[in-house]
């Protein structure tokens, strides 16, 4: 039961959070990138509706919401990850809500590449 609410929570098109007041919607979604082969770090800046390349992965943001600047600070991403060398290039390697502040929640499990998002901005 608990995997279902979570799943329905997670594939919802605005997260339940973002629904309520304090919750502005943004153009770009600024992500970490790693490649954990290399150990190489990147600072993605990526428009919602624009896909961007990072190694062998496609991330494409579907929405960007972020708390207003006198509240706690928080975003929130859907993102849509492909890997064009996985197992199944047509499915995603990840689809789904990602938090700043809490990235363990939902993050991308992939052996070679993470990605994680750090804040949501205007575009």
């Amino acid at each position: 039961m608990r995997r279902l609410l979570l799943a329905v929570l997670l594939a919802a098109p605005v997260p339940l959070a973002a629904q309520g007041p304090g919750w502005v919607p943004q153009g770009v979604a600024e992500l970490q990138a790693l490649d954990k082969v290399t150990a190489r770090v990147s600072t993605l800046r990526v428009p919602v509706n624009q896909p961007a390349r990072f190694g062998s992965l496609t991330i494409a943001v579907e929405a960007c919401y972020a708390r207003p600047p006198d509240e706690v600070p928080d975003s929130a991403a859907f993102l849509v990850i492909s890997d064009t060398r996985g197992p199944s290039a047509s499915l995603p390697a990840f689809r789904g809500w990602m938090f700043a502040n809490a990235p363990g929640v939902n993050m991308l499990e992939h052996p070679v590449y993470d990605i994680r998002v750090i804040d949501c901005r205007a575009a």
